[in-house]
């Protein structure tokens, strides 16, 4: 019953689709002018990406620390490591490009070797003042060499902030204003301002100056990230339809296969805008996989109208039953595809939401409009030519076929002894995978600021921001000195280890208040002791420009400190070691009945957040699983059949992964991806097989060979077209600059080569194999839906 239900349904979609021709194609027109009007509302993303839910403890606490201190990532840094620096022209000219940053709204201030203040004691009015190494400009070398001796060797509490007094590296901060760090006028400074000037400076000075930080390290990687969205878009469209071309040797088809592709490409930037969404590192993926997926829907669709025009000539009753036959085909493999990535929705990361929401309705949406155009464009064709149809009978895929059913025929116990070696050695090498909670190690690594991070990692041991904030829980609570000191005996930790830079807090501007109060002498650069403490303080508290240096540090009620480190690019491993560490130092020093310690920053967030979405893999790969598992069980109504389908699709995720431990390729935001998407598409191959396999046992009386063989056969071409299109075309994400997108493509690509290869061996062996469980009516039992109509008797 519900078999002609199905047939009637297609049957009624073919009349609707074939009769109202023009209206179908207005309807489509308005929808794409419609979703063109929404890309004004796409926005390209100015934070990096945040792959934890709101509630997640570690984004409350990173949203506590913004809201006591503000925006911790505002903090450009610019470098010369150069001894020519170093003389009157160019250490004038170095500070006066930092001053001129100070004229710029964007910017809330700038410290260079100009800025930096010595804290001089005053006796009289027992205070501390504050007065500059530079009062205007460097006139002389005896005065260079002066500041040279007392920044490197007199005033530690600037070491390692300014200048790096072992390698003689100097650089000035740019602090932006924290209300446009993640807006578009953060990347319209940095792109327009910033860079063209240091660019003219370098010229004219004939200096190399590095520039990091990062609101600096997002501008540059959001604009590669938005430069590669029209390559990856002119790639996939050219590497597919060159594929398209040298199977169908048709330009018609092939110019066809390209508008519906870039049809659908139009609708899912609309989507995007649509939906208000950002475009990501992920989300900037989905345009060239909409091609990339597309085009297996239109090889499908016009192999099989040529197929049926050269069986029986007549155009129209071809059309009608390439929609009656492939569309309820292509909808369920589209649907299994689009479920792999609508898996992504269930879970709590916004990143991944978003991708597998956009994704999931665009899969959908090309296959309507493939279904919708490709039929009524054809309609208006002229009737094939000979040489549009030579493609049907080439001798290389008969060749291919006949390899393939020889395999499966003779080599069946080498069959499952390669692929039982595969699992074998693909498990071993599944335990060497890493995962990275790295915040750079998907930048594309041959750009400039990315060699800038590493020379700032190098002198300053790097740039991204963590932080540790001390609430004493009292007000003024932090200047005590009992609180001073625990505070100095966790940065002493923080000190000796290498992959943090020297920590920067008001004890260091403590330290530095009491080698003012015995008069510059560095010997004195340490915490006071109780007695001298109230001496220095009752200093401090008669200085206004200690007011305004201890607002970086502490809050204005005193309750709350800050200690910030910036951190190296390390292996997710190390770090998590590394937090061990300094957790340890602080539940040993700090009281929880008097203090909350909370460890945050960007790095820290980043890497919490990759560990989240490894938790979230597994969740999302077995909902694709189980999801595709009950379509099978409602096309196939057989327990039995589901297992056969499975082993096939979930031992080239089991290879790939194997690969990844092998190769060094870790588990990050970008190749998390793969196998859900791999897993998706590649079931859609043992759809088909399963679907023409049964349609043959009931054609062939459940004689188990021949049905197998005659499976083979028939689906074996276009699953073939299909893989090696898939294969290419998402191979063009190898281009990319992006380690993380260039692992995708190789590993999803490098996947479904072996889903193909796996689909067309291992499964008909299986069935073959098993043919005494599973050859009988009971077993499989008449599906659900008729994925492929049996062919009418009477043609």
């Amino acid at each position: 019953m519900f078999k002609l239900f199905t047939n009637q349904f297609w049957d009624v979609v073919a009349r609707v689709i074939l009769r109202n021709k023009i209206a179908i194609l207005i309807a489509i027109t308005l929808a794409t002018i419609f979703f063109s009007s929404q890309w004004e509302n796409m926005r390209f993303t100015y934070t990096e990406a945040n792959l934890l839910p709101d509630d997640h403890e570690v984004n409350i606490t990173y949203n506590e620390f913004l809201e006591i201190f503000g925006e911790e990532g505002n903090l450009i840094v610019i470098g010369v490591k150069d001894s020519t620096l170093f003389t009157i022209n160019k250490l004038n000219a170095w500070n006066k490009l930092a001053d001129e940053f100070k004229n710029y709204d964007e910017v809330e201030t700038v410290v260079s070797i100009k800025d930096l203040q010595k804290l001089v004691k005053d006796n009289v009015n027992e205070k501390f003042n504050l007065e500059p190494f530079i009062k205007d400009s460097v006139s002389s070398i005896s005065q260079i060499e002066s500041l040279q001796e007392e920044l490197f060797e007199k005033y530690p509490f600037y070491d390692n902030f300014l200048f790096n007094k072992n390698t003689k590296t100097v650089r000035s901060a740019i602090y932006l204003n924290k209300n446009i760090v993640n807006t578009s006028a953060r990347k319209d400074f940095i792109i327009n301002v910033l860079k063209k000037k240091i660019d003219a400076f370098e010229v004219e000075q004939n200096l190399d100056v590095h520039v990091s930080g990062m609101p600096y390290i997002r501008t540059l990687n959001s604009q590669n990230i938005i430069d590669e969205i029209g390559l990856f878009i002119v790639a996939a469209l050219l590497v597919t339809s060159l594929i398209f071309f040298f199977f169908f040797r048709s330009i018609r088809a092939t110019i066809i296969s390209l508008v519906v592709v870039c049809i659908g490409v139009m609708w899912t930037f609309g989507i995007l805008g649509l939906l208000n969404y950002e475009i990501t590192v992920l989300t900037a993926l989905i345009p060239p996989l909409i091609i990339v997926i597309g085009i297996p829907n239109c090889i499908f669709l016009i192999n099989k109208y040529q197929h049926e025009v050269k069986l029986h000539g007549n155009k129209v009753k071809s059309l009608q039953r390439v929609i009656t036959k492939i569309g309820n085909a292509t909808l369920m493999t589209n649907v299994t595809t689009a479920s792999g990535f609508a898996t992504f929705i269930l879970t709590e990361s916004k990143l991944l939401k978003e991708f597998g929401t956009v994704a999931s309705l665009s899969i959908l949406a090309i296959f309507i409009l493939c279904l919708l155009i490709i039929p009524i464009i054809y309609t208006f064709l002229p009737f094939p030519k000979d040489r549009h149809l030579e493609h049907l009978n080439k001798r290389w895929i008969e060749g291919f076929v006949n390899w393939m059913e020889k395999m499966v025929r003779q080599k069946r116990i080498a069959i499952y002894s390669t692929s039982l070696i595969l699992l074998v050695v693909s498990i071993i090498g599944i335990y060497q995978i890493r995962i990275s909670g790295s915040l750079i190690e998907d930048m594309p690594k041959k750009t400039e600021f990315f060699k800038d991070i590493r020379f700032f990692e190098k002198e300053f041991n790097g740039i991204m921001p963590l932080e540790i904030m001390v609430d004493t829980k009292h007000k003024k609570g932090v200047m005590k000195l009992a609180t001073l000191k625990r505070m100095n005996e966790l940065e002493d930790l923080i000190i000796e280890t290498p992959e943090l830079s020297k920590p920067i807090s008001v004890v260091s501007l403590v330290k530095y208040s009491k080698q003012a109060y015995y008069n510059g002498n560095p010997k004195h650069y340490q915490l006071p002791t109780s007695q001298e403490n109230s001496f220095i303080l009752s200093y401090a508290k008669n200085s206004s420009s200690n007011v305004d240096l201890l607002k970086n540090f502490v809050d204005s009620t005193g309750q709350y400190a800050r200690i910030t480190t910036f951190m190296k690019d390390v292996e997710t491993d190390k770090m998590e070691r590394i937090e061990e560490q300094l957790q340890n130092k602080i539940n040993k020093v700090f009281p929880t009945e008097r203090y909350n310690i909370s460890m945050t920053g960007k790095a820290l967030v980043f890497q919490k957040g990759t560990k989240y979405l490894v938790k979230n893999l597994a969740i999302s790969l077995s909902l694709a699983i189980f999801l595709i598992s009950l379509f099978m069980a409602y096309m196939f109504r057989s327990f039995r059949m589901i297992i056969i389908s499975l082993i096939p699709n979930l031992l080239p995720l089991l290879v790939t992964a194997g690969l990844m431990g092998y190769l060094g390729v870790p588990i990050k935001p970008s190749t998390i991806l793969v196998f859900s998407i791999a897993f998706g598409i590649s079931v859609d191959d043992t759809i088909h097989f399963l679907a023409k396999y049964r349609q043959e046992l009931q054609a062939n009386h459940w004689k188990i060979k021949k049905s197998v063989y005659g499976a083979l056969r028939e689906t074996g071409v276009s699953m073939f077209y299909t893989s090696i299109v898939l294969f290419f075309g998402f191979s063009v994400f190898t281009i990319s600059s992006f380690g993380g997108t260039v692992a995708l493509g190789a590993l999803v690509s490098a996947t479904l080569l072996f889903a193909m290869l796996s689909n067309l061996l291992l499964l008909p062996s299986l069935l073959l194999s098993l043919e005494r469980s599973i050859a009988n009516k009971e077993v499989l039992k008449e599906p659900a839906i008729n994925i492929i109509p049996e062919e009418d008797e009477a043609e």
